[in-house]
């Protein structure tokens, strides 16, 4: 049976021998697409999202994360000694900007076959770098913000980069100068920092627990190394412009295993 509370609190009941064990469920987080949602549960239930299984915590907290263009209905499974139960989450649909970008160095938009096998490895690396799913639960402390300053790019939107259209933007662009500083949103393990990657110039890549990483782009500098763990707030590069980049500007991304997805969503994660 499923009830649902005055607080929005999910509860599925499950029954054996006779009687009823309640087991909750609560999701917090906006029902789009590209949204991460945090997930509490009975540390005793498995979960899984459209099959796949998805890891709980100690405390029963769970993560999910839904693609850009993902399905708008979505099946949370729940199981417990042996029985399940489903729950079908709505998604909705967004629509997403055209954004055009000009001037950016052409070899960064066609680049030459030798430039190409080079992108190739570097993105074997970073691809690599997000495969963490280690047992930090950073992703529970409310967020602080990488930078502040005017967003200049929106997560989705179709990029025309020199009139070549190109893959969506998969992040949230800051536009401040170059030299500002870069926090930590949350605390974390480094799992990449390379000081010049041909697209994304200086990147960063840091593990924040049960497959949520967050990347940085674009860097000046690059002040942390690979196995580094980081305090929330803590400073761990400066804006730049380097790579793919018309100016200085913190292009800063979010992912859940290999879903990517929207920073501008995450504070919703805390808003109940």
């Amino acid at each position: 049976m499923l009830k649902r509370s005055l607080l929005g609190l999910i509860v599925l009941s499950f029954s054996f021998s006779g009687f009823a064990q309640e087991v909750p469920l609560s999701l917090t987080g906006e029902r789009t697409q590209g949204a991460l949602l945090l997930g509490k549960t009975s540390p005793d239930a498995s979960v899984s999202l459209n099959g796949e299984r998805v890891e709980v915590t100690a405390e029963g907290y769970f993560v999910i994360g839904f693609a850009r263009k993902a399905e708008l209905e979505q099946q949370l499974t729940l199981s417990l000694n042996g029985n399940e139960r489903q729950q079908v989450i709505e998604l909705a649909e967004r629509e997403y900007q055209v954004e055009r970008v000009d001037g950016v160095p052409q070899r960064t938009v066609t680049p030459n076959p030798e430039q190409v096998k080079r992108t190739k490895k570097e993105a074997a690396k970073v691809w690599k770098a997000r495969q963490t799913n280690s047992a930090r639960t950073d992703f529970l402390t409310p967020l602080v913000k990488p930078a502040e300053g005017r967003i200049s790019g929106y997560y989705g939107s179709q990029r025309i980069v020199n009139g070549v259209p190109k893959n969506p933007h998969y992040g949230e662009d800051i536009a401040v100068p170059t030299g500002t500083p870069v926090k930590a949103p949350w605390s974390g393990v480094v799992t990449l920092a390379e000081p010049d990657l041909f697209y994304s110039g200086g990147t960063i890549i840091i593990d924040h627990g049960y497959r949520v990483n967050t990347t940085y782009l674009h860097l000046h500098s690059v002040d942390v190394e690979v196995g580094q763990k980081i305090e929330q707030g803590e400073k761990i590069g400066e804006v730049g412009a380097t790579g793919r980049a018309t100016g200085p500007h913190l292009d800063w991304r979010v992912n859940w295993g290999n879903e990517r997805l929207d920073p501008a969503l995450l504070p919703s994660l805390y808003a109940n």
